[in-house]
């Protein structure tokens, strides 16, 4: 017979097993109150502070700011820029690599890898006139460095902004048949840019147009570098057409120069003075060969045969672009 007592009753193992499974449950109760409990008492993770928009800067004295004297040293353009590229809330990190008298070969092997290293979301690369005035020039040598130069930022997802220049000759005042070898390079020289910057789809500024070189105002006493509002103009427009794609957060920089201009007197004195000895010391080399060419000139324009000089300093350059990396677009002297 089957008591009440006995209908209730559970067997012995299936009673441990609801006794250990309560002991689980009471178990498990405890630790996710615990957990509850250390929540209350942790701080949320701090949000990683937005990281600083990198901004390297490469080329020559250009870059390096000559002209634009500020406290003992050089400002220039680039520094201008790096201040207004930013958004406020996130700051800039700028370092600019620039050395004056720097050669393609210098900007290839010396600064691009200490950019790589600063590892820059903005990179400027402007260099090719200190290449113009040595006697060993090679536009073949300087298109193939200054791809590797754009190829190497650009692989690592770098905007790049470059710029064609003014030729020296034009700039100094040189007479006709010094002046003209001289353009004739700058000229091979804006061709490759203008091909890399298509290639490399960078943020390119003209500056060899007829209306930036006329105005003197934009250029320093030596006549080669700019003045302070010159690199304020060069940062301005450079400013515009980053805008223009999004990539300016900040404010666009000043065209109110801090500086008096140099007098035309203070102009002449330079050039009487430290000029000279300064374009002595960029001609070193090119003295000799540019007396050479300047004496070809003279030849041809005499014969009636100057063409020919266009037509070689062609046949160089459609060979120079045809070694860049594929998909570098060909583009001919002048554009």
């Amino acid at each position: 017979m089957t008591t009440e007592a006995d209908r209730g009753a559970l067997p012995a193992d299936a009673a441990q097993d609801q006794e250990r499974d309560q002991a689980l449950e009471r178990d498990q109760g405890r630790d996710q109150a615990l957990e509850r409990d250390q929540g209350r008492d942790r701080a949320p993770d701090a949000a990683a502070p937005p990281r600083a928009l990198r901004y390297a800067a490469l080329g020559d004295s250009l870059t390096a700011g000559i002209g634009d004297p500020v406290d003992g040293g050089w400002r220039g353009w680039a520094a201008l820029l790096g201040a207004g590229v930013a958004d406020p809330g996130t700051g800039v990190r700028f370092h600019n690599f620039a050395v004056s008298g720097a050669l393609t070969r210098d900007v290839e092997e010396k600064q691009t890898p200490a950019a790589l290293a600063f590892a820059p979301d903005i990179a400027s690369v402007v260099v090719g006139v200190n290449d113009t005035l040595r006697r060993a020039f090679d536009i073949q040598d300087l298109a193939l460095r200054l791809d590797r130069v754009c190829g190497a930022l650009a692989a690592r997802g770098t905007v790049l902004l470059t710029t064609c220049l003014p030729d020296p000759g034009s700039m100094l005042g040189l007479p006709a048949p010094l002046a003209m070898p001289l353009a004739r390079r700058q000229r091979t020289v804006n061709a490759v840019v203008h091909a890399l910057a298509a290639r490399y789809d960078t943020v390119h500024l003209h500056m060899a147009e007829a209306s930036w070189v006329d105005d003197r105002s934009l250029w320093s006493a030596d006549r080669l570098h700019p003045a302070e509002r010159g690199h304020r103009m060069i940062a301005a427009r450079f400013h515009a057409l980053l805008a223009e794609r999004g990539l300016a957060l900040g404010t666009e920089p000043s065209l109110v120069a801090d500086q008096i201009p140099p007098s035309r007197a203070a102009t002449l004195l330079w050039l009487a003075t430290s000029g000279t000895g300064w374009v002595a010391r960029r001609c070193r080399d090119l003295l000799p060969e540019l007396l050479r060419l300047a004496a070809d000139e003279v030849t041809h324009w005499a014969r009636g045969t100057g063409a020919r000089l266009d037509l070689h300093a062609e046949l160089a350059l459609s060979r120079a672009l045809a070694t860049l990396s594929p998909g570098a677009p060909l583009a001919r002297m002048g554009e």
